[in-house]
This record gives C-alpha cells, sequence and structure tokens, in this order.
C-alpha cells in the first residue's frame, strides 16, 4: 500500500541542465519505491519526448502535456482532446504574426513549420526538432499545442479564451484545454487509485506547475523557481543543479 504520492516536474526539476536524469535522482527514484511513495512525472511534454527520461527514473506514471493525458502504469486515466477546427484557426492567427505551432499527440509530435523561435524552442530543451506537417491534426488527436513564439501571449489568451497558454520557456507556450492543469492530473489519478487520504508532495519550479502545487499537501519549489512559485510553496528547496530534489526529499523523510 503507498505511503504517499510525489509529483515531479521536469525541466527546472527532476532534469539537471543538460535535461538529463542524473544517477543521484535515479538513487532517489529506487529509494522512494522502497518507502512505497508513488513518483509521478507531471511534465508539459508528451509521451514520446519523454520516454528515455521514464526509463532512466524507472518512473512508469505521468500527467504529461499538462494534465491533457494521465496515465497510471500504462493505463490511460484521462485524455482531453483539442479540436482540429481550432488547430487549424490557431495556426492561421499564429502565421499572421509569425510564429508557428507544435501539435502533440499522445506519441507524436509534429511542428507547422520552421523559424527562429522552433529552432531555439527545441536547442532550449535540448530536443531534435520534429517533423513538419501542418496538417497533423486531421490525421491525430491533439492533446496539447504549443506556440513557438517569444512573445505574444496575452494576444493568443485574448483571441482563444477557451485555451489556457502556460509560458514554458522563452519560446514557446503551451496551450490545453481551459480548466485541466497539472492539477486535475493529481485528482484523477488520486481517483483512480482510490488513494484520497494519503499525503502528496508536488515538485515544480514554473508557471505551469502552480495548479499542481496547489492540488497537493506539500508544496515544494526549487531554488531556481519562478518567484510566484517561490511564494506559493511551503518548502523552497536548492536548485535542480545542486541536488534540490535529493535535499527536499529527505526534508521529508521520504528517502
Amino acid at each position: 500500500m503507498y505511503k504517499g504520492i510525489a509529483f515531479f516536474d521536469l525541466d527546472g526539476t527532476l532534469l539537471d541542465s543538460k535535461s538529463q536524469i542524473t544517477p543521484e535522482i535515479s538513487e532517489a527514484v529506487t529509494q522512494l519505491k522502497k518507502n512505497n511513495i508513488l513518483p509521478i512525472i507531471a511534465t508539459g511534454r508528451n509521451e514520446r519526448e519523454i520516454q528515455k527520461i521514464k526509463q532512466a527514473a524507472n518512473i512508469s506514471s505521468c500527467v504529461t502535456m499538462n494534465g491533457m493525458l494521465v496515465k497510471v502504469e500504462g493505463a490511460i486515466v484521462e485524455a482531453n482532446e483539442i479540436d482540429p477546427s481550432d488547430c487549424k484557426t490557431m495556426l492561421d492567427f499564429a502565421r499572421e504574426l509569425k510564429d508557428e505551432l507544435a501539435f502533440h499527440s499522445t506519441d507524436q509530435l509534429f511542428i507547422s513549420g520552421v523559424n527562429d523561435y522552433v529552432r531555439k524552442s527545441y536547442d532550449y530543451f535540448h530536443l531534435d526538432l520534429p517533423p513538419i506537417h501542418p496538417t497533423a491534426y486531421h490525421e491525430y488527436i491533439t492533446h496539447m499545442i504549443l506556440v513557438l513564439s517569444e512573445g505574444n501571449d496575452s494576444i493568443y489568451q485574448e483571441a482563444f479564451p477557451k485555451y489556457t497558454f502556460y509560458r514554458n520557456g522563452p519560446f514557446c507556450i503551451d496551450v490545453v484545454n481551459k480548466g485541466i492543469s497539472k492539477g486535475t492530473g493529481v485528482q484523477s489519478i488520486k481517483n483512480y487509485l482510490q488513494l484520497q487520504e494519503i499525503p502528496t508532495f508536488a515538485f515544480g519550479d514554473g508557471i505551469n506547475d502552480l495548479d499542481l502545487l496547489d492540488a497537493c499537501d506539500h508544496k515544494i519549489a526549487m531554488g531556481n523557481a519562478l518567484p510566484e512559485v517561490m511564494e506559493r510553496a511551503d518548502y523552497i528547496t536548492d536548485k535542480n543543479t545542486n541536488g534540490g530534489i535529493v535535499k527536499a526529499l529527505k526534508h521529508y523523510d521520504l528517502i
């Protein structure tokens, strides 16, 4: 029986500066499991982008695409979609602003085109450029859109009020259905596992982690977190590049 659930953001949290899982993190996750704490990834990335990370960390359950897709041990717990007609409308709108989009399905990822923002965004996250397929939303279910742009956040939010736009890096904005977040993913997992009473722990650093922290009993901000995240946290650990995860887990006697 699980004694707790720990939800980990990836970039800036569980991953190092090269977007890798370190041996220390892998060892800590192993110890968590021995202590009957269920580790779960909570990320804006999709399944394709985190396969190697899941293997390196030995974590099989995840909240991906900011809550749009939730899996526990491979079983789909929640799946939300973006209307294909909205994909087309948003792409036309983006191109008027000289931006491009990325379309995320369960395990596929396509971009609508390539420009400097696209290259910089994938370089920033140490990822290869996905294939170009501007009408991928006709062939695959789109769970999340990325707006590949250095700005224009408020312009998109005003134009598409039925969606939430999370700035998730200097060159990209995550787009999900309004009301869906990493926090709703937490509740979906607790309901699925029928574990409402055990303590939950959230580890994060970015804007899209605020709902994650709000949904958990114990809210941990990384030392490199945004000020808004630190203000919401009840414990601030060290930076992700300086053992912050391990230090926080030890602080809560989880390992």
